[in-house]
């Protein structure tokens, strides 16, 4: 049997905080969740992380961990070897907490139920413990039409249960979901009662959607604020002009292009982005797009403008 090393599970130091190893797990749980993950190993990393982070975020169960671990390095081990030494738990009590889901932890590692399993029975029979489910995470991809003015969705799940025979498998599970308007990337919305059942007559926990916004063929966003290309001639960047951009929310507005615009040139539309407390902006990045040569007219304008404007050198800074 192989000794387990929850720290480097989670990738934190062995002094780290409860709140570090809270945190730990949500960073890790975001990115390995199989709702959401696109890592070839991310149920079996989602394991070990929901097995670390039962046993690190339990005081009783930390505790008799590191008791164990330091035993296990005085003494040594081969990997793959291991055996816990007898009385290894004595003088620890576990018990089933709110961190234990619908199946409970039928697919953790032989490592945890020789160390915790039978602890965990002996505890549960000595109590009726109480406690509230615990909290759920996932991730919700949506347009950025939705995230402007609001929207109903249903989105689909995936959880851990046990079958008849007791063998843990995936379910999936449909929710609907209000997405209220103004939301922005990184947002949680929380939908009570849908995280993880609670105990002894205790509350479920709550579901906590993080929310993604899928990539738009106009708009780039970043926090509340929106960014678009506007393209312009070369005649409207050198001259001036009035035109017309599409708003994210529907419609349109006129902006105006200072003369001797150039590519890059960034314009603000205050209060344009997202809704909030505090609204957003739109940016436009100007690109000045140049009309092909394609037609006798076109070339002998190109031509006219290579003469009025000769002495200009656009590479003049490159010292050559």
């Amino acid at each position: 049997m192989e000794f387990k090393d929850y720290y480097s599970a989670l990738g934190i130091e062995r002094t780290a905080s409860d709140d570090e190893v809270r945190k730990a797990y949500r960073k890790l749980a975001r990115k390995y969740h199989p709702d959401v993950s696109k890592e070839p190993d991310a149920e079996q990393r989602m394991r070990d992380i929901n097995e670390a982070k039962d046993v690190l975020g339990d005081k009783e169960k930390r505790a008799a961990y590191d008791a164990l671990a330091d035993r296990v390095a005085r003494g040594g081990h081969p990997d793959g070897d291991f055996q816990p030494p007898p009385g290894w738990d004595a003088g620890f009590e576990f018990h089933r907490g709110p961190r234990q889901g619908p199946a409970d932890h039928a697919d953790f590692s032989e490592f945890f139920s020789s160390m915790f399993g039978e602890a965990e029975r002996r505890g549960a029979a000595r109590q009726n413990f109480r406690a509230r489910g615990e909290d759920h995470h996932a991730a919700i991809e949506i347009a950025l039409e939705d995230a402007i003015g609001g929207a109903e969705r249903e989105i689909s799940l995936r959880s851990q249960v046990l079958d008849a025979q007791g063998q843990p498998r995936w379910e999936t599970r449909t929710l609907s979901v209000k997405i209220p308007p103004g939301v922005h990337p990184g947002q949680f919305i929380r939908l009570a009662g849908q995280g993880l059942p609670g105990h002894g007559g205790e509350p479920a926990g709550d579901l906590y959607l993080e929310v993604r916004i899928a990539p738009h063929k106009l708009y780039r966003v970043e926090a509340r604020d929106l960014y678009m290309t506007l393209p312009v001639t070369p005649t409207e960047a050198a001259l001036g002009a009035q035109v017309e951009v599409p708003l994210p929310g529907g419609g349109a507005v006129e902006v105006t292009v200072p003369k001797q615009a150039k590519s890059g040139l960034k314009l603000r539309l205050k209060g344009r982005g997202l809704a909030g407390k505090t609204p957003g902006d739109l940016y436009l990045l100007l690109d000045i797009a140049l009309p092909p040569a394609d037609s006798e007219a076109a070339r002998s304008a190109y031509e006219a403008l290579a003469q009025a404007s000769a002495s200009f050198n656009p590479r003049q800074h490159l010292g050559v």
